[in-house]
């Protein structure tokens, strides 16, 4: 994150916890929660909340710290030319983001391939432009294409092919309350809007390896 400029290391059973946050961000966030907080009921200055809007104001600057990453650039980042054009596979990719309706979390996982044309990437860097993308206020729709778009216009491969499967906490705790759903997405570029190379892709995410 360019901007996060706070840094706050503390040290507690051997575990060293550093905290990087922007301040002006931190303080203006913060401001607003004693107004919601009694607009809840609830007294802001009883002694477990006196810190809570600053805690909640750091913790949804990390959850969004997405908006200070270039995905694009992340993957330039670790480019190599290679003869190889057989699909590329990352799998059970854990996912954390927050729906932008009701700003609570979704989460699950992301299956992602692609097929070289000329250059393959870093594998850790698929991951990590899961995360960019994420770490924002979303809807699984979108994130779903932006990962595709971004590894299809960064890498020019072949093609792209992205399946996210994720729980909704706004269907879980409210509304419908239906804790066990799962909603899934999936995007496709190139290659695979071939029906048998996307037959092979779903068959490689859903087979075991045990």
């Amino acid at each position: 994150m360019s901007d996060l400029t706070s840094f706050e290391d503390e040290e507690q059973d051997g575990y060293i916890k550093i905290d990087r946050y922007n301040e002006k961000r931190v303080e203006k966030i913060a401001a607003h929660y004693p107004a919601i907080l009694e607009s809840l009921g609830e007294n802001p200055a009883r002694e477990g909340l006196v810190k809570t809007p600053e805690r909640v104001a750091k913790a949804l600057q990390y959850l969004t710290h997405g908006y200070d990453i270039d995905a694009a650039k992340v993957l330039r980042s670790a480019m190599f030319e290679e003869d190889y054009s057989q699909m590329v596979v990352v799998k059970d990719i854990e996912v954390y983001s927050m729906c932008e309706h009701h700003m609570l979390p979704f989460f699950g996982k992301a299956h992602i391939a692609y097929i070289p044309n000329g250059h393959i990437v870093g594998l850790s860097k698929i991951p990590r432009v899961v995360d960019a993308f994420a770490r924002r206020l979303q809807v699984q729709e979108r994130l779903t294409n932006e990962i595709r778009d971004c590894i299809q216009d960064t890498l020019k491969p072949a093609g792209v092919a992205v399946v996210m499967e994720c729980k909704h906490m706004c269907m879980a705790m409210r509304g419908v309350q239906k804790q066990n759903s799962v909603t899934t997405t999936s995007a496709f570029t190139g290659a695979f809007q071939n029906d048998v190379t996307r037959s092979e892709f779903l068959r490689l995410i859903t087979a075991s390896l045990d």
